[in-house]
């Protein structure tokens, strides 16, 4: 007799050919209103202020206020090249994601260069223009692409030496905010700054997400106690670990759990109320998956 083959086999198939250009649909969504927001920041705060971002963009920034040419023409001109390197060491998805951003980011502010900017006062030009341009670039990083082809440059420099990526655009952004300081004057480069810092920060939040993950570890004499309270205040799951103290060398469990950020100060008042003694340490978890913690996330 011939097997019957699942009843559950072309619904899924169905569904994930549904999905495909669904995911494909709101990705290009998702990367055009972040180019488009991110244009926004630079052509109606950060330009008409003198003010500049980090990477090739700040590069771009710099020369359009020397020469006077439109802004999209340098960020499409001088990305093409990292763009193509991308290709090549990153990859094909990557690189097309990037080029879609640059050209949409160039096209707004191609668009944007002869209108009217919406603050000439430069703390409030730093303020929104690094808010608006962390939410734009933020979307872009979120879905695979990059608006800067300074992040490709430090991908491959940090494959010859050992130097972190996060490092090699630091170094590369002080030397841009300097050269800043000798075209634009030191006040500008100061704002700059800050701005850089800003929307830095203001990225790390829509790219990682309000309920960035924390790994606590926790060394207390009550850790049946805590545990039992972690797991029903919060109804996150707890792991045992077996250590020995250094110094008492006494046999002990050390609880180790994740929470979200949000969680985490909810967390500390669960195990202060138990054993205001406990011992506490805390960590940024890059990213989770799998286990009771994903499963509640997607819930």
């Amino acid at each position: 007799m011939a097997e019957s083959k699942p009843k559950t086999s072309k619904a899924g198939s169905r569904k994930s050919n549904v999905s495909k250009p669904v995911e494909f649909i709101s990705k290009i969504l998702f990367i055009t209103i972040g180019a488009i927001i991110a244009g926004v920041a630079l052509e109606l705060f950060l330009v008409p202020n003198a003010i500049i971002d980090g990477g090739i963009t700040g590069i771009s920034l710099m020369l359009t206020n020397i020469t006077g040419i439109p802004l999209g023409i340098f960020l499409f001109v001088i990305n093409l090249p990292f763009i193509f390197v991308g290709y090549k060491q990153v990859g094909k998805k990557f690189a097309l994601a990037s080029l879609y951003g640059i050209a949409v980011l160039s096209l707004t502010t191609g668009y944007l260069h002869h209108v009217e900017a919406f603050t000439h006062d430069k703390l409030l030009a730093v303020l929104f223009g690094a808010l608006l341009l962390g939410v734009g670039v933020g979307l872009v990083l979120r879905l695979g692409g990059t608006t800067d082809g300074a992040e490709i440059v430090a991908i491959l420099i940090s494959k010859k030496i050992n130097v972190s990526v996060g490092q090699i655009i630091l170094i590369i952004n002080i030397f841009i905010f300097i050269a800043a300081g000798f075209l634009l004057g030191w006040d500008s480069a100061m704002y700059s700054i800050f701005t850089y810092y800003i929307a830095s920060k203001v990225m790390d939040v829509i790219v990682q997400g309000l309920d960035e993950s924390k790994s606590v570890t926790v060394i207390t004499k009550q850790y049946e106690e805590v545990a039992e309270a972690i797991m029903s205040s919060l109804g996150r799951s707890t792991t045992y670990l077996y250590a020995r103290g250094g110094m008492n060398k006494e046999d002990t469990q050390v609880i180790y759990c994740v929470v979200s950020r949000l969680e985490l100060s909810m967390l500390k008042t669960v195990i202060r109320e138990i054993d205001p003694g406990a011992f506490i340490a805390i960590e940024t978890v890059s990213d989770v998956t799998g286990g009771s913690f994903t499963e509640e996330k997607t819930h």
